[in-house]
């Protein structure tokens, strides 16, 4: 419920998979209600140590392009040693144009902590009595990037697997049983697949009794990529095919397979019949064109990887196009309906439906595939067609405001309380936010073979935009809708059994404001795999309670809660809370749902976590009703070598009142009163509010143990820097005011505040205060360079956007054109200051970026306008690196090139502070004071939000956070 809970969280929580597009699904769905997620839990395992260990030293023994390279010597003598020689060449580190060929490696003090092998992540079985350790590799080689991929309909495709390229996947499976006194019995490994197989897709059947997953083994004969699908019996651990033909093969361009019941699965398979690839045209039919002759107004955000021709269309068509085949465990099988492109495949609860979407043409080179013509039909699950319940146009024609949607049904889903019951939404306002109209939405209900004649029936109207819906029973269910303009949310209860029950509003607030945030009803598990609120029974007490599971936001920091909730009378209890003092712990999920019937209070199970600025997080069974803690992990440190490092959220203020947070980062063992100043790395990433006391809310917990993933800054921790991670930039809007329209006011304005604060700790030296960012990171950074030259000594930009003219039709948050902000967009691209970057530049970025906002074409212009002012400025550009960074050698030049460049001109640099920091603060206060009159004598005022991404929907939270 507050949707920016998640957003810093993000900074500090990467880990290996999410530096990958497409991560393996969630296996434990009410986990996605908290912190629990794959990429999050890094677990230990001896037994595999070695396994992975000997997996990472092959992969760098391959790696002969790889120059290693240590610590360097600064421009005046000191501050480094250990200078690296170029055994091709005999030159020094230093030499750059020496090095321009060759991939490098960081000093060993970052690598070693990069060089980890990752941890297990896990899940648990439907039945809660056993634990799945899911084993990774490290970080892939750069040749698996180098694969052939089709960039078709927004998407990449990689037609060697036939499924979406650059997938992560897992190398074991080890079952672990839980024993009745909360701790994990002897693992037991899953065998029986191919040495080398790529495991993805790891789903339980309802009983848990087997799994079911993809395999796929990498070897010179195309056909031995493909997907197969395998089955594994959980007591046993044995794994098997599930067809007993060796030319089937699963096709997870879209959606994959799903269990109908405990013994048959529904698979996308590749048509037997497909064929070879259509071949390009050595000459085209005709001119490529496109016409709006009919004067359409279709405005779209900078979409890549795009339909272009009738040849792409055919290759589309190719890949995407799947036969659905139901499998038994037995061997039996039956093809379903006609090859088609479809998208999802979901059974009904009671298992005697399927409700199947598909997209068709005519297909689109102007949006990507999710706005393909979609049709949607129920069917049984033995293949007989029902009925259709739409097929929606191509929809082109989206406004780029937010809150938009598409015309007609949409959000089609089954009632998870009951057997087969269908509900959707439908909007009332054509789709577009800017229509004023009451209701905005309508959400419909209806069985999934209604009776001759028998309507839809309205079950809520709501006035904002529809968000979804938690199901508990005819009783009780949630509805919640949101509108972004005025983040404002609202949570509705309602009995959808009782027509004359009244709905009436549970929460109405603010997205914003984390303090007032009641948390999220907990879900417990079906016997048919959905979810629905659990209820909660007390001895003696005929109220209706659910939980509320809460990350606890107060002016300390969060303090995760649970709270016994009266959905009748609004009364709480809180019965559980995180320790304050040291540790921060959350509720992870529901365990005591396993069995049918009530859920008594005093017979509470939960999944808990715990953890500290030291200490990683560990995992426990918390039981009622004396709340007894058993610990089922004991994970080591994965870089003991940081183990001893100093945190602190510090709180400070902006210059026109708002107040602000911070997390600062100290080397282990440093001593400000012994040590003196440190250099210091600033890594944020801008946010926009339409209130200052929202902006000035505390996020996040001092007690959290500090996340290092594969290009996190607090890897200089380990150089000896200060980092102050996610300082809030707040970019504020109140009222009708946009907030871009002064944006480059309060970014300056914030940055001012957090370097002051750290410099008048003594942790920051004010001469060696480097600043840097990812993605709108990077905007940021490009702009503070230009616009408060007198803040920092330096700048690390990866993966930007520079030139907001090239994103004419909105960008992260802003929803205006350029040609309704024209100043705006002008006055926020760096691009046009490009000539008042004085300061160091060092630009990233990888050569095949996909995210909308931020082509890799952003950076080149941006340093070549640097180069023709005589900039210092260098630009580095990853081959086959998407908007984040995947590979070894890859990310490894990345954590070189950031080093190089902070020692070079972060440590090393011996310019005179005082003098520079008054001459440029006074240059900079004029940039800003202009900047204002003239956006406010170009449009009058007024102006939003940012960010890189394509985003039509209420959070603003981007895809992409990556250090």
């Amino acid at each position: 419920m507050n949707q920016m809970m998640g957003l810093h969280k993000v900074y500090h929580r990467l880990t290996i998979l999410s530096l990958f597009p497409l991560c393996p699904p969630p296996l434990f769905p009410s986990l996605k209600l908290s912190r629990f997620t794959l990429g999050h839990l890094r677990t230990h395992h001896s037994a595999n140590s070695a396994r992975l260990r000997s997996i990472m030293a092959a992969a760098t023994s391959r790696l002969g392009n790889l120059v290693s390279a240590t610590s360097f010597v600064a421009e005046d003598g000191g501050g480094g040693s250990n200078v690296s020689v170029n055994s091709s060449t005999g030159t020094s580190t230093l030499d750059d144009e020496a090095l321009g060929g060759k991939y490098q490696l960081p000093p060993p003090e970052i690598k070693d902590i990069v060089d980890a092998p990752p941890l297990p992540a896990l899940s648990f079985s439907p039945q809660r009595d056993k634990i799945l350790f899911l084993k990774r590799r490290s970080l892939p080689p750069l040749a698996e990037l180098a694969r052939p991929e089709e960039k078709l309909a927004g998407m990449r495709i990689d037609g060697k697997c036939n499924t979406r390229s650059r997938m992560s996947f897992y190398i074991g499976i080890g079952i672990h049983q839980l024993l009745p006194d909360g701790s994990l019995g002897p693992e037991k490994e899953v065998h029986g697949f191919p040495d080398g197989g790529k495991i993805n897709f790891v789903t339980w059947s309802l009983d848990g009794r087997h799994l079911a997953f993809s395999i796929r083994v990498d070897e010179e004969d195309n056909s031995s990529s493909m997907l197969r699908v395998w089955v594994a019996d959980v007591e046993t651990g044995k794994a098997r095919p599930l067809f007993q033909s060796q030319d089937v093969y699963l096709n997870a361009v879209f959606d994959n397979f799903v269990w109908v019941d405990n013994s048959s699965l529904l698979v996308c398979t590749i048509p037997s019949s497909r064929g070879d690839p259509p071949k390009k045209p050595l000459v085209p039919s005709g001119p490529k064109i496109q016409s709006n002759e009919t004067k359409n107004v279709v405005q779209v955000r900078t979409f890549q990887d795009l339909l272009k021709d009738e040849y792409d269309e055919d290759l589309f068509d190719y890949y995407a196009t799947s036969q659905l085949v139901l499998v038994s465990l037995d061997g039996t099988v039956k093809e379903i309906g006609p090859p088609a492109v479809y998208t999802s495949m979901d059974p009904s609860p009671d298992q005697k439906y399927l409700l199947i979407s598909s997209i068709h043409r005519p297909y689109s080179f102007i949006v990507p595939c999710g706005r393909f013509p979609k049709r949607v039909e129920l069917w049984t699950t033995d293949g007989k067609f029902v009925r259709e319940l739409c097929d929606l146009p191509l929809a082109e024609d989206i406004p780029i405001a937010f809150n938009s949607v598409r015309k007609g049904m949409r959000s089609i889903n089954w009632r998870a309380d009951k057997p087969s019951t269908l509900y959707w939404a439908e909007t009332q306002d054509e789709g577009d936010a800017k229509v004023e109209v009451s209701p905005r939405d309508i959400i419909y209900t209806q069985p999934a073979e209604p009776l001759e004649g028998e309507q839809p029936e309205i079950l809520h109207k709501l006035d904002l935009r529809y968000g979804g819906i938690s199901w508990s029973d005819d009783s009780l269910a949630l509805v919640y809708e949101s509108w972004y303009k005025t983040r404002r949310t609202r949570t509705w209860v309602i009995s959808p059994g009782f027509k004359d029950a009244s709905p009436r509003v549970l929460f109405d607030r603010s997205s914003e404001d984390a303090y007032s945030d009641p948390g999220s009803p907990m879900m417990r598990r079906t016997p048919s795999g959905t979810y629905v609120i659990a209820k909660i029974k007390k001895e003696n007490d005929e109220g209706t309670y659910v939980l509320l599971n809460g990350i606890g936001a107060t002016p300390e920091g969060n303090i995760p809660f649970l709270d016994l909730f009266d959905i009748n009378t609004g009364s709480k209890e809180r019965i559980w809370q995180s320790d304050k003092e040291k540790y921060f712990e959350t509720v992870v999920a529901l365990m005591s749902d396993h069995k049918e019937g009530d859920l008594y209070l005093d017979q509470l199970k939960l999944l808990t976590s715990k953890e500290s600025k030291t200490e990683n997080t560990q995992y426990y069974i918390q039981s009622w009703p004396d709340k007894k803690a058993c610990p089922i992990t004991n994970f080591p440190h994965p870089y003991p070598q940081l183990a001893s490092l100093q945190k602190e959220m510090i709180r400070y203020q902006r210059k026109d009142g708002v107040q602000l947070t911070a997390t600062l980062y100290l080397p282990p063992g440093y001593d400000p009163s012994k040590d003196g100043p440190l250099p210091c790395l600033v890594w944020s990433y801008p946010g926009e509010f339409k209130s200052k006391d929202a902006a000035g809310q505390v996020r996040g917990s001092p007690n959290e143990f500090a996340g290092i993933g594969p290009t996190s800054a607090l890897l200089w921790l380990a150089r000896r820097f200060a980092i102050l991670s996610g300082p809030t930039i707040p970019i504020i809007g109140e009222g009708d005011e946009e907030a871009n329209d002064r944006y480059v006011e309060q970014l300056v304005a914030s940055a001012e505040a957090a370097v002051e604060e750290v410099i008048q700790r003594g942790v920051a030296h004010p001469g060696k205060i480097a600043v840097g960012g990812h993605s709108y990171g990077a905007f940021m950074t490009a702009n503070l360079l230009a616009h408060a030259p007198h803040i920092f000594c330096c700048g690390i930009a990866r993966s930007g956007a520079y030139n907001r003219t090239l994103t004419p039709f909105g960008f992260q948050n802003e929803d205006r054109t350029l040609w309704e902000a024209t100043s705006t967009y002008v006055e926020m691209s760096p691009f046009m200051s490009a000539n008042k970057i004085k300061k160091p530049i060092l630009l990233i970025h990888g050569e095949e970026d996909n995210n909308p906002g931020t082509l890799t074409m952003q950076s080149d212009r941006f340093f070549n306008a640097l180069k023709g002012h005589g900039a210092l400025c260098r630009l580095v550009v990853l081959p086959f690196e998407s908007h984040g960074y995947a590979a070894y050698e890859s990310i490894m030049h990345v954590l070189w090139e950031t080093d190089r460049w902070l020692q070079k001109y972060c440590v090393s640099n011996a310019s005179d502070v005082g003098t520079e920091l008054d001459a440029c603060k006074c240059d900079a206060n004029k940039d800003v004071t202009d900047s204002e009159n003239k956006a406010a004598a170009a449009s009058g005022g007024g102006d939003p939000e940012l960010e890189d991404f394509e985003h039509q929907g209420f959070h603003p939270v981007p895809r992409s956070l990556l250090w």
